[in-house]
């Protein structure tokens, strides 16, 4: 409805009296034509006192109050229009409520097209400017026309933007709010809020559209800056990698802050020492580590990841640079500080307009540089932009030298663990060996486990693996202390159960000396077992650790069934051997939980995936280095959760012919007959001339084992890479080499053995010990 047909009109004579009433006045007040004609106008006001007596003419324009046909009241305001042909009037009226919103709807538009700093158009359907408020000013110096379409005014491709937003109010009613628009325009780029609203006649038909928009630029830069600088703590430092955390800051600043992005670092941060302080020109030793492109493609040309930054000319820029400052250039002025081409080729890409530079620098020093060209985006780097990279590249730089120092530590502590682990393989007449570690996380941690293979005497071979509780650098130390010690006891050749006795009273001692907090972490899982290549016969004690996997030649695979004790340093609870028979060429199998571990499976389905693995994998032509390392692509497919160690060995057997044994009682009188059993024996495998110092070694040991220890006494030889001699007495008394005076009459005899050996030893059995010595054999 026109707010036209609502005016109520009412036509009076001369004294007043209503002549005439309109459809709208009957409306208004609800009172029909027959009720109001002929009657005076004074009749309709709601109170007498609104017309004193006397008063015959109504004012020009008024406000009254009138009754209506129900009872109620209702206010108008009016204007009277003289009719000189008549003497009559025009009384014209409408509700006063509607008056004061036509006058404020006047007072707004008014308003509205008088600001200075928000702009406001109506359009009509075919989207040409009907009304505007839109000075030069505010579009960059140009006149807006009444009549005009967007296009004569702003770029084509922003006015198609706009008009399809203004189209799509006009068509769904739809208002659109705040909406973010940039535009270009003769001063570069802006963005807009532009807020866009339908407009109806009183049938609802829409009759054009009511624009208003402002300049947001700066609010749109600062909520930008604002997120990528969220964005940028967010993403940057969430890694101890120095090259992820480069390639992470050089990600988040495209397309954000430019087009092409490069990370430079000095080489001496890679392996986690401090860059030297060099400034000026030169060989800055930098090298291009991390690149991003808006278009996903790294140009041809330009430098690429890993290559080394060619030597920089001398320049103030560069001075800036190297003092901490940014720096921000246009093409021309990066061209001219370059002067080479082929450095101008490497360095500066092809539409590339305008360039920051941000050194990445951290307590004093520079770690690297940051390199970020525009190339699609018009605007060039200014002030504004300067500031936002130092503090992106300042948090920056603190993540990347904190990634640096965590490079250098670790790569401390992973060179000190793998200078104290032994040798990956080792090849001895007991077993073919192949040793493994993976630190957890791809080599993102350290810790405790280790493995050891340890020669004994008369051939055989300790096989250790073990695994200290925690992570670090600590545990990498303690498992250092651990396996010094395994080694000594070793060298005493105690059973292996009593080897573990020794080791958990040590882990206890261990923990006890550890601070307070940290010393209920002090503890590790230890399996030792002791081969013997003449019996083929394995003994094994368990210190809270897996039990094995062995490997038959025949390819048939299965766990070791043995009774482990308790962890190390975690009580007084005896430890239990176990003894098995392996045939030579059986594989095997020492590891540590963490090959045991997985996301997907619990350790028990990780014994089976072993055990099946193993069963597939070991077979008697394929070396144990190559067995080992598909076993391990094969379980784990990324990098472990927990350290893994894995220690293969393959067991070889000494041929009977190569071992020869007797025994004798306790006769002084057989010290003649064994003599001549090892110097014929010798004769028969063609060592005759060890037959002389043979002899003295047998005469002593065995006079002496008859002399303290009684009898049986058991001579054994074996020939293999070096002739051993052993003599086996029933007396667990510990033999003593001394040096006798020259008064004595005795004592030499061991000192002797001695001198006529490369080394000698005692183990203690049950019962009684075994004295052994190893002389060279001559190839």
């Amino acid at each position: 409805m026109s707010p036209l047909d609502t005016i109520a009109i009412a036509m009076l004579d001369g004294d007043c009296k209503v002549l005439q009433w309109s459809r709208p006045a009957a409306e208004l007040l609800n009172l029909e034509s027959e009720e109001v004609c002929g009657q005076p106008v004074w009749s309709l006001l709601a109170d007498a006192a609104d017309h004193p007596p006397g008063k015959t003419r109504i004012p020009a324009v008024g406000r009254a109050r009138l009754r209506h046909g129900s009872g109620s009241t209702i206010d108008i305001t009016y204007r009277v229009v003289q009719l000189e042909l008549t003497r009559g009037s025009l009384v014209l009226a409408v509700p006063t409520r509607h008056v004061t919103q036509w006058e404020q709807s006047l007072s707004l538009m008014g308003t509205l097209f008088s600001q200075e700093k928000i702009g406001f158009s109506l359009y009509d359907t075919d989207l040409r400017l009907m009304r505007t408020n839109i000075s030069p000013e505010m579009v960059g110096g140009r006149v807006v026309p009444l009549g005009s379409r967007l296009r004569e005014v702003i770029p084509s491709e922003d006015a198609d933007d706009i008009e399809a937003t203004l189209r799509d109010v006009l068509e769904t009613g739809e208002p659109v709010v705040r909406k973010e628009q940039p535009v270009r325009s003769a001063s570069g780029r802006r963005t807009l809020s532009l807020s866009a609203f339908r407009l109806e006649d009183a049938e609802g038909c829409p009759t054009g559209v009511a624009t208003a928009f402002f300049d947001a630029t700066q609010q749109h830069r600062a909520r930008r800056h604002l997120e990528l600088l969220h964005e940028a703590s967010t993403r940057i430092g969430n890694s101890l990698d120095v090259i992820r955390t480069a390639q992470d800051l050089a990600d988040v600043l495209v397309p954000a802050m430019g087009d092409i992005v490069a990370v430079e670092l000095a080489e001496s941060v890679l392996t986690g020492e401090e860059p030297s302080k060099l400034f000026g020109g030169g060989q800055l030793h930098l090298r291009r580590i991390a690149v991003a492109s808006a278009s996903g493609a790294w140009p041809d040309g330009l430098l690429k990841p890993g290559e080394t930054v060619p030597a920089i000319p001398d320049s103030s820029n560069l001075h800036t640079l190297q003092h901490g400052g940014i720096v921000v250039g246009d093409r021309e002025r990066v061209v001219a500080m370059l002067s080479d081409p082929q450095l101008i080729q490497a360095l500066v890409p092809e539409g590339g307009h305008s360039r920051a530079s941000a050194p990445l620098f951290a307590r004093g020093l520079m770690l690297g540089v940051l390199q970020v060209w525009r190339t699609e985006q018009p605007d060039p780097f200014d002030e504004e932009d300067a500031k936002l990279l130092s503090e992106i590249t300042t948090r920056a730089a603190l993540s990347v030298d904190n990634a640096r120092r965590y490079t250098r530590d670790h790569r401390a502590a992973l060179a000190l663990q793998q200078r104290l682990l032994p040798p990956s393989g080792t090849d001895t007449a007991a077993a073919q060996t192949a040793g493994f570690y993976i630190p957890a996380g791809g080599g993102a941690e350290i810790s405790g486990d280790w493995f050891d293979v340890l020669p004994l005497p008369s051939l055989r071979v300790a096989l250790v693996v073990g695994d200290v509780v925690g992570h670090g650098l600590h545990a990498t130390v303690t498992m250092g202390r651990l396996r010094a010690a395994i080694r000594t006891l070793a060298d005493l050749e105690l059973d292996p159960e009593e080897l573990l006795s020794h080791m958990n009273s040590l882990v206890q001692r261990l923990g006890d000396e550890a601070p307070a907090e940290t010393r209920d972490t002090v503890g590790a899982t230890c399996l030792y077992a002791v081969y013997d290549p003449v019996t083929c016969s394995c003994t094994l004690a368990s210190a809270g650790h897996p039990p094995p996997v062995v490997v038959r030649p025949a390819g048939t695979a299965q766990l070791i069934e043995i009774s482990p004790g308790p962890p190390l340093g975690v009580g007084e609870l005896p430890f239990e051997s176990t003894t098995i028979e392996l045939e030579p060429g059986s594989v095997l199998a020492l590891y540590t939980d963490g090959l045991l571990l997985g996301d997907d499976h619990d350790i028990a389905s990780g014994l089976l995936r072993l055990t099946d693995s193993l069963a597939a994998r070991c077979r008697p032509d394929r070396a144990l280095d190559e067995t080992g390392a598909a076993l391990l692509r094969e379980l784990y497919v990324s990098a472990p959760r927990d350290d893994v160690t894995l220690l293969l060995a393959r067991t070889d057997a000494i041929p009977t012919e190569q071992t020869v044994q007797w025994e004798f009682p306790a006769d002084p009188s057989i010290v003649a007959d064994a003599r001549e059993a090892i110097t014929s024996q010798l004769a028969l495998w063609g060592l005759a001339e060890l037959a002389f110092s043979t002899e003295l070694i047998v005469s002593e040991l065995v006079t002496n084992a008859i002399r303290y220890a009684g009898g049986p006494v058991v001579l054994r030889l074996i020939r293999e890479n070096a002739l051993v001699c052993e003599v086996t007495d029933p007396s667990a008394t510990q033999p003593r080499l001394r040096r006798a005076r020259w008064t004595d009459e005795g004592g030499r005899g061991l000192f002797l053995v001695a001198q006529l050996s490369t080394r000698w030893g005692c183990r203690y059995e049950h019962p009684g010990k075994t004295i052994w010595t190893e002389q060279p054999i001559a190839v």
